[in-house]
Parts: structure tokens; C-alpha cells; sequence
């Protein structure tokens, strides 16, 4: 979709990847952080919306002005051109977490009693 190489564009792949991983741990931590604090506990269907949402946000957030830096395109054409990621990860990451927690049990800050402040 863009003049860019093979190369170009795997190194860009690589470093998106990277940022991924890195929002994925912050992200995360964020979000038990604040989910340890709420009085229902669980993981409901609107809990899980929310996480998958703020996740694909804020991915969005940091690899759309990356993706148009890097392919030398405007922010528009960047987010069109990651609008099919977009849409196939956030359902990805919504059904992986719930799939994960299925398997290996909520984690301490979806249980227990809230944390205070």
C-alpha cells in the first residue's frame, strides 16, 4: 500500500511489535491496578469490553503516528491503512483475555476483596 521496501517495512513491523509488548505489560498493570479498587468483582461481559477497548486505543494511540512517521504518510492514511488490524485485534484480544482467564482463573485483582485506596 505504500512505496516503502521489504525491508523498511519489516523494521517497522519489528519496532510495532515491540510497542505492542510494552503497552501490553503497562496496559495491563493498569488496568488490575484500577480493577483492585472496584467493588463488583469479576470479569464481566462490559469489564472485558472495556479492557479490549482501552487496549486497541491506546495501541492506536501509539503506532498510527508511528506507522505514518514511518511510511511517511499522514495520520489519516495511516489509520485507514491499520483499520483492518484494528478491528480483527480488538476482537482477538477480547476473546484471548476471556479464553486466558477461562483457563488459568481471573487474576487476584479480578478477585478477592477491593483494595483500598
Amino acid at each position: 500500500m505504500t512505496d516503502a521496501g521489504l525491508g523498511h517495512s519489516g523494521m517497522l513491523a519489528v519496532v510495532a511489535s515491540v510497542v505492542a509488548v510494552l503497552w501490553n505489560l503497562a496496559f495491563n498493570a493498569m488496568f488490575e491496578r484500577w480493577e483492585s479498587r472496584q467493588a463488583v468483582r469479576g470479569r464481566s461481559v462490559r469489564r472485558r469490553i472495556a479492557h479490549a477497548i482501552g487496549f486497541e486505543g491506546g495501541l492506536i494511540a501509539f503506532l498510527v503516528p508511528l506507522f505514518a512517521w514511518g511510511l511517511g504518510v499522514s495520520l489519516w492514511q495511516a489509520l485507514v491503512m491499520d483499520l483492518g488490524l484494528v478491528v480483527f485485534f480488538l476482537v482477538y484480544t477480547f476473546v484471548f483475555n476471556w479464553a486466558f482467564d477461562r483457563v488459568f482463573g481471573l487474576p487476584a485483582s479480578a478477585m478477592g476483596e477491593p483494595q483500598p485506596a
